[in-house]
């Protein structure tokens, strides 16, 4: 194997060619990015990099010189327009084709869209690319009531930030409380509290109708009737995997570039990494497609070794965070499906976590402001536990010596 070629120069696909080196591969890396920037992270936009505690020199993974100093060719703003597997090439929207020893396709995801008439006026925004933030950011300064369409992770870090800029934020979300999807309802109860603390107005069960406005918008109807001012609306209702390329060449797709443990394509040739793929977790009992740092950090650095002639099955353990406002939460483990929790710490000290728990079995730990629980669950997940519900209910129990105890058995 002499040539690889990474299409995508998000987090996934920069991990897979600097992991290459780490593992001491010789042979040629070319990275294609269809953005004209840098690889960088896209966590800060929604947070550090919007409130400006965060520049444009802190965004980028490396710096430019990290690429050449590795021997890593990067190509950016460069679309890849086809696959071909029997050739094993890949096309540019340029004209060019490159060929490939192994492909990986670290493709990542596009922002779902909001399918409401008015959604092509100015001031309605996405948050999802560096171009985005930058115009958002710009923007934040001449606008004062802000609507929020969707009660998520990115949705309310911005919605934060605005609050704390002090603008009229009204966050909508189509269903009954916020980040339900991901977390449970005691951790989603204490941030629906902080927000409208920071002066933002949550509606949920509700969602928007029309927006209006000449050229720009100017207010927005929820499907309840509510007519709501609005300067600026940022959609943040979720993603779509970019899996087209692979589809198109014959891949298997399902929500996501179907992989193996080995994150391994049907086609030997090709590997997939980071948001765009759904692959076996043994934390989900399922297959699953993940949107997070770790799991694209983790799954790049797994690529590689594998490359590099070493079998391992990824099976990482997953976890999250979220910066809103002055609370950071913090997540292990994959807790959709929980039936019952158990609340260490006291919310009205903000701190606290909760352990989600599913026929008595530990899925996972959310955790606000309470960093040291964070990581000592993702030591304890990271192998097999049967840690209960009474246990973490006790009086005395302490998670630490707990974990420190797990792994000196």
């Amino acid at each position: 194997m002499r040539t690889v070629v990474i299409v995508g120069a998000g987090q996934g696909g920069f991990q897979v060619a600097a992991s290459l080196r780490d593992e001491k591969f010789d042979g040629r890396i070319v990275l294609v990015g269809d953005e004209p920037e840098l690889p960088y992270q896209r966590p800060p936009l929604s947070k550090a990099y919007m409130n400006r505690t965060m520049l444009d020199s802190g965004i980028y993974l490396r710096p430019d010189t990290f690429f050449a100093q590795h021997n890593i060719e990067l190509m950016t703003g460069a679309m890849v327009t086809r696959v071909d597997r029997v050739a094993k090439q890949i096309a540019l929207g340029s004209g060019g084709r490159l060929d490939y020893d192994h492909l990986v396709l670290a493709t990542g995801a596009r922002n779902r869209l909001l399918p409401v008439p008015g959604n092509e006026l100015d001031g309605v925004v996405y948050l999802r690319s560096l171009a985005d933030a930058r115009s958002v950011r710009e923007r934040i300064d001449m606008v004062q009531n802000i609507v929020v369409v969707g009660a998520g992770f990115i949705g309310l870090e911005f919605a934060a930030v605005a609050a704390k800029r002090g603008k009229k934020v009204t966050v909508i979300e189509s269903t009954e409380r916020a980040m339900g999807r991901a977390i449970s309802r005691e951790i989603s109860d204490f941030f629906q509290d902080a927000h409208r603390a920071w002066g933002t107005e949550l509606l949920f069960g509700t969602t928007l109708k029309r927006i209006d406005g000449d050229d720009h918008v100017s207010e927005v109807e929820t499907s309840d009737g509510r007519v709501i001012p609005a300067d600026l609306v940022a959609v943040g209702i979720g993603v779509v995997p970019n899996t087209e390329l692979a589809s198109d060449a014959g891949l298997r797709v399902a929500n996501g570039i179907v992989v193996d443990t080995q994150l391994s394509t049907a086609d030997a040739a090709i590997s997939a990494v980071g948001d765009c793929v759904n692959f076996p977790s043994h934390f989900a009992g399922a297959s699953v497609r993940l949107e997070s740092v770790q799991n694209a950090v983790d799954q790049g650095k797994a690529i590689a070794a594998r490359l590099m002639g070493k079998s391992i099955s990824y099976n990482a353990v997953p976890w999250f965070w979220s910066d809103q406002g002055d609370l950071k939460l913090q997540m292990v483990g994959l807790t959709a499906g929980h039936d019952q929790t158990v609340v260490r710490g006291d919310p009205a000290e903000r701190a606290f976590s909760v352990f989600c728990f599913q026929g008595g079995k530990l899925l996972g730990i959310e955790t606000v402001n309470r960093a040291s629980d964070h990581v000592m669950g993702r030591r304890l997940l990271a192998q097999p536990t049967s840690l209960s519900p009474d246990e973490v209910a006790a009086e005395n129990f302490d998670l630490k010596a707990y974990v420190m105890a797990s792994a000196n058995r």
